[in-house]
């Protein structure tokens, strides 16, 4: 019920050892210019009480990284105001392009990924984030993604890694 991108779109390989560049399961810096965080888009599955999700990253500005990672284990942490980013994945299955789409990051409570909304325009990802979807969408996504050569490097179910 949910699929997870290894790293932001812009991530690549060589950025590894560089001292400038940092990837983790939560947290992303680019040559201590771009940062990001992993949040999840979850959307409702109509008729259950399902929640499908994908595990996005998003680009935030220096000053709201900073106050993400100073909060990082802080109890209470979930009282921060979002904060406002760029949806730096690719979901192949969506077009246009889900790169750049407007969101808001809700921080949770400590042990929890960050909440990401959308802004509500007539995107299908946004729609989908509204609205809902079926679990016959589900499958055709899960369907979509499994055997997308496109998209096997960067999603990957949760916990498969």
């Amino acid at each position: 019920m949910n699929y997870s991108a290894a790293a932001p779109y812009v991530w690549d390989p060589s950025f590894a050892d560089a001292p400038d560049c940092l990837l983790s399961s939560d947290q992303c810096v680019i040559k201590a210019q771009h940062y990001f965080v992993k949040g999840l888009i979850e959307i409702p599955v109509i008729d259950s009480e399902e929640v499908f999700s994908w595990a996005v990253w998003v680009s935030l500005s220096r000053e709201n990284f900073s106050r993400s990672a100073d909060l990082w284990d802080t109890p209470g942490r979930e009282s921060e105001k979002p904060y406002f980013g760029w949806l730096t994945t690719e979901l192949p299955i969506y077009s246009p392009s889900t790169i750049n789409l407007r969101t808001h990051v809700h921080t949770r409570p400590v042990g929890e990924r960050p909440s990401v909304e959308l802004e509500p325009t007539d995107h299908p990802l946004a729609v989908e984030q509204r609205t809902g979807i079926t679990m016959e969408r589900v499958r055709e996504i899960a369907e979509a993604v499994l055997h997308s050569t496109d998209s096997a490097p960067r999603d990957e179910p949760e916990g498969a890694r």
